[in-house]
């Protein structure tokens, strides 16, 4: 059974014939020459508050990496399209199976008012049951929730009320109609009906602000279905129609009393123009853009892309680049909705756009889309390439690029990852980053918190407006970079022995559902258990650390002729160095010999036949060194060659083959 018809009266709009109405349906102008859009409180749609805020001040590099670890390179692969606060948001439904259809990880839900409000003595008593069994429903399942309260829902709202209002404030707050949508709109100017607000969200933020079961809370609450807007009845009074909306002053007063109350959880408003623009003055305020990527009017105008790229002079980025909050997605999340009339193939011209559907692929590059409502993404296919390089774009996409460790410790020792983002957004919260050691079996035996923050790693690459005057659309500009964590784990009382170095970000929703979707990084060693696979480590027993361990495709070597990285299931890293010898060498700089002196050096190969190659340390007579078979190309195998190492790190050990091929190289030890 469904809760409440979805917004809009979209079951309506299929059995309209006209255009303009269904369009109306929409609260959206028809034409460029029709009224101004909907909620454009206190300043027209195309009247500039500011001017463009430009190229956003690139993020400081961060430290590098230590020098004295050995570098593990990790493979990259694509990421689930269903990881945690990203991609499409289905619209909740008590009792319904959840996961069907597109992959997903968020739930979107409407609450009226009068649901939590409904004592009508008493405007301070909150009964919070609704808004609970709905969070708790979506969390069995693993999905956390996005929400908005409204106070007028025009058309069917299902089991929730359609005049939200709580009775509590009948006999203190003046009552108009909606004429046009046939809804009760409250005189949002009232002083009793804004401190009752003001209130209300002050209780909503103590008992829910950095609770994991939300992921995002749109400000609702003013006008048709919360969305900052009373259309027609707005600030454009030129029809001869009133003006619901709150001053500009007032609006202001609930977008603070939202951004007081809630710290924590990410907070998103309609427009970046409400309330006279308030919230450019609110860093942790994000942009909600619910007719995202649509084009409408004749000639066709799109109403998220700006101007500069054929946007009408109401879009929603026009806006943001008029109020000079075009960067705000590195302080907050940008959510919304696919626009319901296209959702359905939305993504059929990716990464373009075609007739009423915009170029897709620069709304979410130019609004740095984290999330959307996307109620038809229940007919995608899982399968669907287009769709899925949409959602992976679509906020962070993280991968660990190199893991910097001893490849045997023990007592205490240091551990460093570099991580990228190929997404359009940062991730917005500072979930737990953990180290940990698993067994043979597969079981975590220790792990360690760190106090490294996802939220500092900031998108490699952003896509420049050509409002900001810096080249041909698309330019793309650096912007974030590698970010390098490191941390010092104490090992004392793990067994000595072998283990796989493992980390993991947390979902909190985990504390709260076993079935919680996991944040898992675009790397090939990522378990469905949210650990990731960083490398093989030894666990010694002497309170030394070392060998010192290289694997053979870390960015810092020297290949030469064929030599070339290639991916290997069995090997270190998930990868390694293939077609050597015959010419082509592969050389590992930097090797660490400690104090000098005669040190064993361990190779880890694979090869289906057998192969001989020489080593050689600098320039040192090569040793000849035979390498048996191993099972196959993908099962590593190892040998061991004694060398003459210098003291420090300035040591260089190559591997060659003059005249036939080598056996390709995982990684060297050194001990």
């Amino acid at each position: 059974m469904r809760t409440f018809a979805h917004r809009r009266g979209r079951r309506l709009l299929s059995a309209f014939c006209s255009t303009a109405l269904a369009l109306g349906l929409a609260a959206l102008p028809l034409t460029a020459s029709a009224a101004p859009a909907a909620g454009t409180a206190g300043a027209t749609a195309g009247t500039a508050g500011t001017a463009a805020a430009g190229v956003p001040e690139r993020p400081d590099p961060g430290p590098d990496p230590d020098p004295s670890l050995p570098v593990h390179t990790l493979t990259r692969a694509d990421a689930p399209v269903d990881n945690p606060l990203k991609g499409f948001a289905r619209f909740y439904q008590p009792g319904a199976d959840q996961n069907t259809g597109y992959p997903h990880s968020l739930t979107w839900s409407y609450f009226g008012l009068s649901e939590v409000m409904n004592d009508p003595d008493d405007c301070s008593a909150y009964d919070w049951s609704v808004l609970d069994s709905a969070l708790d429903e979506s969390a069995s399942y693993g999905n956390q929730t996005a929400l908005r309260f409204y106070l007028e829902y025009p058309g069917d709202a299902g089991a929730h009320p359609s005049n939200a209002i709580p009775p509590c404030f009948d006999g203190h707050v003046d009552y108009r109609t909606n004429a046009e949508w046939g809804t009760t709109s409250p005189d949002y100017d009232n002083a009793y009906l804004l401190d009752g607000l003001k209130d209300f969200i002050a209780a909503f933020g103590a008992r829910y602000d950095g609770d994991p079961r939300i992921g995002y809370i749109h400000m609702g609450l003013i006008g048709l279905w919360g969305e900052w807007h009373t259309w027609p009845y707005d600030t454009d009074t030129g029809d001869g129609l009133p003006d619901y909306m709150p001053t500009d002053a007032h609006g202001t007063e609930i977008m603070r009393a939202y951004a007081t109350a809630f710290t924590r959880t990410e907070l998103e408003v309609r427009y970046p123009d409400s309330a006279g623009g308030a919230a450019a003055d609110l860093p942790s305020v994000g942009f909600h853009d619910d007719s995202f990527c649509y084009r409408e009017g004749s000639p066709l105008a799109g109403v998220t892309l700006p101007e500069s790229l054929g946007g009408a002079s109401y879009s929603q980025l026009q806006r943001a680049v008029e109020r000079g909050v075009e960067n705000r997605w590195t302080t907050a999340s940008m959510g919304g909705e696919v626009r319901p009339e296209i959702q359905t193939r939305a993504f059929d011209h990716w990464p373009g756009g075609s007739g009423d559907v915009d170029d897709m692929q620069a709304c979410i590059e130019l609004e740095h889309t984290t999330w959307k409502m996307n109620e038809q993404s229940s007919g995608y296919s899982a399968s669907d390439p287009d769709v899925a390089a949409a959602v992976r774009l679509m906020g962070y996409d993280l991968a660990v690029d190199s893991a910097h460790f001893h490849d045997t410790a023990s007592g205490t020792t240091t551990v460093g990852v570099r991580i990228g983002n190929d997404g359009v957004a940062p991730f917005y919260y500072p979930w737990t980053v953990s180290l940990g050691l698993k067994d043979s079996a597969g079981n975590v035996v220790k792990s360690w918190d760190t106090p490294w923050d996802l939220r500092e790693v900031m998108p490699e690459k952003i896509r420049a407006f050509p409002d900001w005057g810096v080249g041909a659309d698309p330019a793309y500009l650096d912007y974030g970079h590698d970010r390098y964590f490191d941390s010092d784990i104490d090992l004392s009382g793990v067994t000595a022995g072998g283990y796989r170095l493992v980390m993991k970000a947390k979902n909190p929703l985990e504390d709260v559902s076993s079935a919680a979707k996991k944040l898992r990084f675009a790397n090939a060693g990522q378990n469905a258990d949210g650990w990731l696979d960083l490398g093989a480590m030894t666990v010694g027993s002497d309170g030394t650390t070392g060998p010192a361990g290289y694997e053979a495709e870390a960015a810092g070597n020297t290949l030469t002729g064929t030599a070339v990285v290639a991916g290997c299931s069995g090997c270190s890293g998930g990868a390694k160095v293939g077609y050597i010898g015959n010419g082509a060498t592969l050389t590992f700089p930097h090797v660490d010999g400690g104090d000098g002196g005669t040190r064993t050096v361990t190779v880890r190969y694979t090869s289906a036949v057998a192969r001989s190659a020489t080593v050689r340390v600098d320039g040192s007579t090569s040793r000849t060194v035979d390498f048996p078979a191993t099972a196959d190309w993908e099962t590593p195998g190892s040998v061991t060659v004694t060398l003459d190492l210098d003291s420090g790190t300035d040591n260089s050990v190559t591997i060659a083959n003059t005249s036939d091929w080598a056996p390709d190289i995982d990684r060297v030890t050194v001990s």
